[in-house]
Formats: C-alpha cells, sequence, structure tokens
C-alpha cells in the first residue's frame, strides 16, 4: 500500500473482545497503527 490508498475492508477484535470493522468508521478520519505483539521480534 501507498501513502493515501484506501485500506481493505477487514474485521478484528477490540480491548473489549468486540468484533470492529473498518466500515463502522466510513466517513471518519482513521489512523491505523500497526506494532509488534508483546514479547516478539519485530
Amino acid at each position: 500500500m501507498q501513502v493515501n490508498d484506501k485500506a481493505p475492508d477487514f474485521t478484528t477484535v477490540d480491548e473489549n473482545g468486540k468484533e470492529v470493522s473498518l466500515k463502522d468508521f466510513r466517513g471518519k478520519m482513521v489512523v491505523l497503527f500497526f506494532y509488534p505483539k508483546a514479547d516478539t521480534p519485530g
């Protein structure tokens, strides 16, 4: 992906165990931040 490309829709689980989809935020600005899981290389 390149800067300003649209992200494909995906579903994940939030910190409370609730499913959240990118489409739930349609029309809003969203920042996606990815980081490695604790105690893993990377």
